[in-house]
């Protein structure tokens, strides 16, 4: 009697392992999902002007180049301060002091430099919160010396309430997407399992070449608005 067990409880004492590892891996099996990418959008005008103004001056010295820049560029910081521009919002961002040289041909085909003068530019950035004043602001810096630069920037000092919105759009339309194609493929959408975004910061609005440096009027500005934008992947389960 015994004889004719044994080979069933052989195989059972087989069987057994193979079928719990088998519903083991089952288990561990990652479950069917889509991966979708939700985009979102919003617009909002700029609320911050970024200038970046250069003081050059030349001189036969490096220290008479020197003390004409810092002359000319004390001027301007003392115009943007009686504009209002408060101090934190004025920074020097890079002072070069550059040789110039004059390359005169010699008879034999070489040539031979000679130092001519030193050119000192004195680089200023100011950011102005009253997007009305920056024309002004531009026009009077030039008036005092500034002969390089002019570059312009609009951004805004906080845009985290902008990209919130755009945060939410954006999951929305993911959303959207993972109802559209679970519909479409006859499956049902379950729960969330994973989310990701990344913001994009709106691209920077240069000044228009056209504006010229001599003018004696305020230079026109036009600030427009910033588009900020948000992607987010979110992996939806597979019913």
């Amino acid at each position: 009697m015994t004889k004719h067990y044994l080979p069933l409880a052989l195989a059972a004492a087989i069987a057994l392992p193979a079928a719990a590892a088998h519903a083991q891996a089952a288990q561990n099996q990652p479950p069917a999902r889509i991966i979708v990418t939700g985009e979102g959008e919003k617009t909002v005008a700029p609320d911050l002007a970024l200038l970046s103004l250069s003081v050059m001056r030349e001189a036969k010295t490096a220290r008479e180049a020197l003390d004409a820049n810092n002359d000319a560029m004390a001027a301007v910081i003392a115009a943007m301060k009686a504009a209002g521009i408060e101090d934190r919002d004025l920074q020097t961002s890079g002072i070069q002091i550059t040789p110039r040289y004059n390359f005169n041909n010699r008879p034999d085909g070489s040539q031979e430099a000679e130092l001519v003068a030193y050119q000192v530019t004195n680089t200023l950035s100011v950011r102005v919160r009253d997007l009305a004043k920056a024309g002004d602001i531009l026009d009077k810096s030039v008036s005092l010396g500034v002969n390089q630069g002019g570059g312009i920037n609009f951004t805004n000092d906080d845009p985290s309430a902008v990209l919130t919105e755009a945060r939410k759009l954006a999951v929305e339309d993911a959303i959207a997407k993972a109802k559209v194609l679970s519909e479409a493929a006859g499956v049902k959408l379950g729960r969330v399992l994973e989310i990701a975004d990344q913001s994009f910061q709106p691209r920077p609005m240069p000044m228009a070449k056209s504006v010229a440096f001599d003018s004696a009027r305020a230079v026109p500005i036009q600030a427009g608005e910033n588009s900020y934008n948000v992607q987010v992947n979110v992996t939806f389960e597979i019913k």
